[in-house]
Formats: C-alpha cells, sequence, structure tokens
C-alpha cells in the first residue's frame, strides 16, 4: 500500500495550519526500526506506543502505559497509522483540534522483530501483527528487553484491543510508565506541564 495510502487517515483527521503535528512528507528509513512512547494529555492522559513497520508508525493508545512486570497486562488500543517523523513530535496540539492537549516523547530508541513460526523461522514483521501476535527487544533509554503485542478482540463485532506485556523471564533493566504528571521527555527533559508553559508564552 503507498505510504500516502497508509496516511490518509491520519492527514484527513488534522488541520496542518492549526496543529504543529507533521504532515509526514517521508524520512529515510534510518537504521534498524524505530520506536517512540509519547504521554499525551488529551480529554484522557494516556501513553502513545508506536513502532516503525515499513514507512509509517504502527499506532496503540495504551492507557497505563508499558510496564516492567511481566504480570501486568497492559491494554493497548490501536490508533491510525503515523509518520515516521512523528518519533520527534513533542508540543501543544491546539484545543478543539483532533487529539488537542499536551505531547512529549517519553522514550524512543531502536526495536528488533523476534517474531517467528512454531519450526523457529523469522515471520515478517507486519505479517505478524496482521496475523495478531509480534514478539520485539526494544532499546531505548527506559524501556528494554523482550516485548509482545497481542490482539485479543477483533475490530468487526467492536473497537479492537491488544495487551502489550514485557516477556516473563527477560532480565533487561528497564523503567515502567511513571505518574505521566512528574514524567520527563527523553528529547527535552521537559514535563508535559513545561511543554505547556512554554508553548503559551511562545
Amino acid at each position: 500500500m503507498a505510504e500516502r495510502d497508509r496516511l490518509r487517515d491520519y492527514r484527513g483527521k488534522r488541520a496542518f495550519d492549526r496543529t504543529g503535528e507533521p504532515r509526514g512528507r517521508g524520512v529515510s528509513p534510518g537504521d534498524g526500526p524505530r520506536f517512540v512512547v509519547q504521554i499525551h494529555d488529551a480529554s484522557t492522559m494516556h501513553f502513545d506506543f508506536r513502532l516503525q513497520v515499513d514507512d509509517v508508525l504502527k499506532s496503540w493508545s495504551v492507557p497505563k502505559g508499558p510496564s516492567a512486570d511481566p504480570k501486568d497486562k497492559r491494554l493497548a488500543v490501536p490508533t491510525e497509522d503515523h509518520p515516521l517523523e512523528y518519533e520527534e513530535f513533542e508540543g501543544v496540539i491546539p484545543r478543539g483540534e483532533y487529539g488537542g492537549g499536551t505531547v512529549i516523547v517519553w522514550d524512543h530508541g531502536t526495536y528488533e522483530p523476534l517474531s517467528h513460526d512454531r519450526q523457529g523461522r523469522p515471520v515478517d514483521f507486519a505479517r505478524s501483527l496482521e496475523r495478531g501476535h509480534a514478539t520485539f527487544r526494544l532499546s531505548g533509554s527506559k524501556l528494554r528487553g523482550e516485548y509482545a503485542l497481542t490482539r485479543f478482540r477483533g475490530g468487526r463485532d467492536g473497537e479492537e484491543a491488544w495487551l502489550l506485556v514485557k516477556r516473563a523471564g527477560d532480565t533487561a533493566r528497564t523503567h515502567g510508565a511513571p505518574d505521566p504528571r512528574r514524567a520527563r521527555s527523553a528529547v527535552s527533559g521537559r514535563t508535559l506541564a513545561q511543554v505547556a508553559s512554554d508553548a503559551a508564552g511562545e
């Protein structure tokens, strides 16, 4: 599917003359697939978990954020694909616009796809997501180690829903999602309140 088609929903929901979000003009994929976790203080506070798949960021809204405890199964609700440039977006989406509120980049880095079939052969990551189960190893400044996304409810008869879970037995040191109002950006070191204040002063 063409890149512009994959971003059709994203672009259709936004007025780029009123929001600082990137339109998505295409950037080089870089070395290895990327991930980003953003905290979004919108109508409800939540974390946005995004994985680069080909030329877009596949995205899920995770109300409580990723956990470092394998016993915590965190709800993850799919949202529209985002452009790769969104990994760097931090700022305030104006009130009244889609997703209006403050956004910070809580963590970002690269990830390694780990999905495989029953014979242990690697499976294309995009295909593993289509099938409803994908495993991957995160290498960020806060999130590290193996995680899995598993679909437990389909989208035909209701809202599609997934679980984001850290793999049991993974000893990589990682940080679970903090109190979002005290969390600091991995890019600027600012809190949500500081980003909002800076935007108001511009």
